[in-house]
């Protein structure tokens, strides 16, 4: 049976539901044939769920009337940005309507003097960038995927990037959100003021991955181009000796705008594609990046060449000018894309540890490759300790993937294990749900559903009807995420977390 057959074979939404969608947006904006639905059941992630329908709306006030006509029809929704995410957050579990927010993607103020901008979420991240440039202003988070992925979708997983390491994430750069609650209520929280009072919903509200509300605007903080910007692109014999110029450069009190890290098998990959010609004999290569005043940056690039050559450099690149710089970060940005030389397929693990640790959990990931037959590739925020190992793999072949999820499982424990975290950017989403507990206690879980529910709350206002209170409150905004026994990691591929613990060393996922 092919693809589309399978599809074909699904149920699919109601007639009067389709009905009831097209009265708001139209009838072109509503999609709900199955092979057509089969665009919006996968992200970035390796698991799948197909949506019950998919609706577009063109604007804030018809995001909030489709929400009361998804709670009219008991239906749970999951809003969708570009369909970048890594962790599974835009997965339509639950039989779920999509609302995407393809359409919502106008700049609609940007104001120089107080450096702010108001954007609709479905505005490509790259776009606002280029487009205050003129004003001698950008946006500051910077996903690698930031040339396809959205503001949106960014604010549902609070989002980092290469440059979140002086200038933080997603958090630090937004000052409001207006947001569809559970109800179609419309209602901002923050606002375009630098400074509010009272308590941060805007903050609570960024990066709850979807199980909130939807974001249908977001008021942006936009930062003054800097003066200079000079990147430094160090190439080392190994690992280590890369690992240990991070911490030499952080310990040396510098704070670079960017500090990033690529392994030998991401040099290989990208070899072919991008033809950088690095050194023969790189395990790993370093970008540096510093910006700010010129005195400043001029003095500090001196200290990051001499750390370099300190611990064994045997190359080094250094640029000012834009155009080279943007040489020197194309492999980098566009690491994840080669892979496909290696492998047909990629899973990317999101685990943080500290600085101090790399060396030794970067052994322990080589490692668990090594012991899984998995060929695992590095490429990654090293200045802040935000790992990205990318496990490549055929996902065609069901033992290999999984492998990959027993890896993925045993990164974040080391990750853990060495006092770090499960996510720095992608969220937890279905992915890392069942791991929740190698960091949270009960209670901690507890008090992160109490919020949600408080954001959920049908008593807030009218529900839409008097069948929507059927699904429960706490399901009723993108289901079966961040929580454990939401979902199955694999389950596309028939595997469970029994089949999980069954392969794997540990007692325990």
């Amino acid at each position: 049976m092919t693809s589309v057959e399978k599809a074909a074979s699904r149920a699919t939404a109601s007639p009067s539901l389709i009905a009831d969608l097209q009265a708001q947006v139209g009838e072109r904006n509503v999609v709900w044939k199955p092979e057509d639905l089969l665009l919006y059941e996968y992200d970035g992630s390796i698991d799948r769920a197909s949506p019950r329908v998919v609706v577009l709306p063109g604007s804030a006030e018809e995001a909030a009337e489709c929400v009361k006509v998804a709670n009219r029809h008991d239906a749970c929704i999951v809003p969708r940005g570009a369909g970048t995410g890594l962790s599974g957050g835009a997965i339509p579990l639950r039989d779920s309507v999509v609302i995407g927010l393809a359409r919502l993607s106008r700049i609609l103020e940007v104001d120089t003097k107080n450096r702010v901008a108001i954007v609709e979420p479905g505005l490509v991240n790259i776009e606002l960038s280029n487009h205050v440039e003129q004003f001698g202003l950008y946006y500051a988070p910077d996903p690698s995927s930031q040339k396809a992925c959205t503001i949106g979708g960014n604010v549902a997983e609070n989002a980092g990037g290469p440059h979140c390491l002086a200038l933080g994430t997603t958090t630090n750069h937004v000052l409001g959100v207006e947001v569809v609650l559970a109800d179609g209520t419309l209602l901002w929280l923050g606002g375009p003021e630098r400074e509010s009072s009272g308590y941060d919903l805007r903050g609570a509200f960024i990066g709850s991955e979807g199980t909130f509300g939807i974001v249908t605007k977001v008021a942006v903080r936009l930062l003054k181009i800097p003066e200079k910007i000079h990147t430094t692109l160090a190439a080392f014999t190994s690992l280590d000796a890369a690992s240990q110029t991070v911490s030499d450069i952080i310990g040396a009190g510098i704070v670079p705008a960017a500090l990033e890290m690529m392994d030998r098998i991401t040099i290989d990959a990208c070899e072919p594609v991008y033809h950088p010609g690095y050194p023969e004999d790189a395990e790993a290569v370093l970008i540096v990046e510093l910006d700010g005043l010129t005195e400043a940056v001029d003095e500090q690039s001196e200290i990051v060449d001499r750390i370099c050559n300190s611990n064994g450099a045997s190359e080094i690149r250094e640029a000012d000018d834009p155009a080279k710089r943007a040489d020197l970060w194309a492999t980098r940005k566009g690491a994840i894309g080669a892979f496909g030389t290696i492998a047909p397929s990629y899973y990317l693990v999101d685990g943080v540890v500290p600085r101090t640790k790399l060396q030794e959990v970067m052994r322990q990931v080589r490692a668990v490759g090594d012991e899984l037959g998995l060929t695992i590739g590095n490429v990654f925020h090293a200045g802040d300790g935000n790992l990205h190992p990318c496990i490549l793999f055929n996902e065609r072949n069901r033992d290999e993937v999984l492998k990959v999820i027993q890896a993925g499982e045993r990164i974040l424990e080391i990750c853990v294990e060495h006092g770090g975290a499960l996510s720095g950017e992608h969220g937890i989403g279905i992915e890392k749900q069942a791991y929740m507990p190698l960091v949270f206690t009960e209670d901690d879980m507890d008090a992160m559903k109490g919020l949600r529910e408080a954001f959920l709350n049908p008593d807030h206002g009218d529900s839409g009807g008097d069948d929507a209170s059927a699904t429960p409150v706490s399901e009723r905004f993108n289901p079966g995420k961040v929580f454990p026994g939401g979902a199955s990691h694999g389950e596309a591929y028939g595997i469970t977390e029994h089949s999980v613990r069954r392969a794997g060393r540990h007692d325990e996922v």
